[in-house]
C-alpha cells in the first residue's frame, strides 16, 4: 500500500502541475480529501501551532510523528510529511527519522537544509539526504529536498547556489526540489528550467502571492501552501473570539458548516 501511494504521489509530478494542500490534523486532512485533492501534505508549522508551540522543530519528534500517523490513518490518499530538517544532528539520525516516517505509511517527506537557523554546508546537506534516501529507497518514498537559499538570501542573487544545491540534492537521491521564498516570476521560470527535477514552490509564503495557474505556466510542478490554511483557520478563531468578547454576537458563524454536516463528514 505504501509503495502504491508513493507511486501515485510521484506520478502527480509528471503532469502539468498539481496543488498540494497542507493539513495539520486528521480532521483537516479528511476535509481536504473530501474536497477532492489527490494527495495531502502535512505542515510542521500548523501541527506545532495546534500544540501551542512555534514552528521550527520546537515540537518533539515523537509528538510530530504521532500527529503525522493520525493524518495518514484518516485518509486514503497519499500523504507526504514535513519532517523539517530531519530531527537529527547526524545523517544517521536523519535516516532513522525518515525510516520511522516511512513505517507510518507516508508516501514521502520534505527535508530542509537549515538547522538552528543556519544553512548547512552543501556537503553536509547532501550527506543527510543520501542517508534519507538509503532509509527509504526510490520508488517507495518521494523525497522532496528543500533548500532555503532564497529564505536565507545567501549572497546578492541566490539563484546560482540554489541550482547548484538542487543538482547535488538530485544526485543524492531527491525526487523533487522545494524552493520556498522565491516570488519573482522570472527567477521561478529559470529555476524550473535549470533544476533537473520537478520544482516545488510554496504559495502564500511571502507578501507577494502568485496563484497556482501562474506558477504552473512558469514550469512549477508542485504547489504547496505550507501553514497558510492553518493560519487562516487560526485567524477565524481570533476574529470569532474578538467578536464574542466585544459584542457577544455570532456573525462568525455565517457560512460555517452545520453541525450535522460535520458529523456526516466524519461519520463511518
Amino acid at each position: 500500500m505504501a509503495t502504491e501511494r508513493a507511486a501515485a504521489l510521484l506520478a502527480l509530478h509528471s503532469g502539468r502541475g498539481f496543488v498540494l494542500p497542507n493539513a495539520w490534523d486528521a480532521g483537516s486532512a479528511r476535509i481536504l480529501e473530501q474536497v477532492g485533492f489527490p494527495a495531502i501534505a502535512t505542515t510542521s508549522a500548523g501541527i506545532a501551532w495546534s500544540c501551542g508551540l512555534p514552528d521550527g522543530e520546537a515540537l518533539d519528534l515523537e509528538t510530530m510523528l504521532s500527529r503525522v500517523a493520525a493524518i495518514v490513518a484518516a485518509v486514503d490518499v497519499p500523504v507526504t510529511a514535513d519532517l523539517e530538517a530531519g530531527y537529527g544532528d547526524t545523517p544517521d539520525e536523519v535516516g532513522r527519522t525518515v525510516a520511522r516516517a516511512a513505517e507510518l505509511g507516508v508516501a514521502g517527506a520534505n527535508l530542509e537544509d537549515v538547522v538552528g537557523g543556519r544553512l548547512l554546508g552543501i556537503d553536509e546537506a547532501v550527506d543527510r539526504l543520501a542517508a534519507a534516501r538509503a532509509a527509504a529507497p526510490a520508488g517507495t518514498f518521494v523525497l522532496n529536498a528543500r533548500t532555503d537559499t532564497y529564505m536565507m538570501r545567501t549572497g546578492d542573487d541566490p539563484f546560482g547556489e540554489t541550482v547548484e544545491r538542487a543538482r547535488r540534492y538530485v544526485d543524492a537521491g531527491a525526487d523533487c526540489i522545494f524552493v520556498p521564498g522565491v516570488d519573482e516570476e522570472e527567477s521561478i521560470r529559470r529555476l524550473a528550467a535549470e533544476i533537473p527535477a520537478p520544482l516545488n514552490v510554496v504559495a502564500g509564503f511571502t507578501a507577494r502571492v502568485i496563484d497556482a495557474p501562474t506558477l504552473f505556466s512558469l514550469g512549477v510542478k508542485r504547489v504547496s501552501i505550507g501553514g497558510s490554511l492553518a493560519r487562516a483557520a487560526l485567524s477565524v478563531v481570533d476574529r470569532a473570539g474578538r467578536e464574542l468578547l466585544e459584542s457577544g454576537t455570532l456573525g462568525f458563524m455565517d457560512g460555517a458548516l452545520a453541525y450535522a454536516e460535520v458529523q456526516r463528514r466524519f461519520g463511518a
